[in-house]
């Protein structure tokens, strides 16, 4: 941590805001991620693929 250690006390305080800046976007960007996969997952009818599967396999 030389480095962090020889910036100033503004400049680390900046550092680390804009640190926590990019975390807070990724988790942002990753719970968007999720809740689509989750929104897709509702429109599925996993009943009529199942049997549509089945059907396939018999002929």
């Amino acid at each position: 941590m030389e480095f962090f250690d020889s910036l100033s006390n503004p400049t680390k305080v900046l550092v680390i805001f804009i640190g926590l800046a990019v975390l807070f976007m990724v988790v942002f960007a990753n719970n968007n991620r999720n809740k689509n996969k989750l929104y897709r997952r509702k429109k599925r009818n996993f009943k009529d693929n199942y049997e549509a599967k089945k059907k396939e396999k018999s002929n």
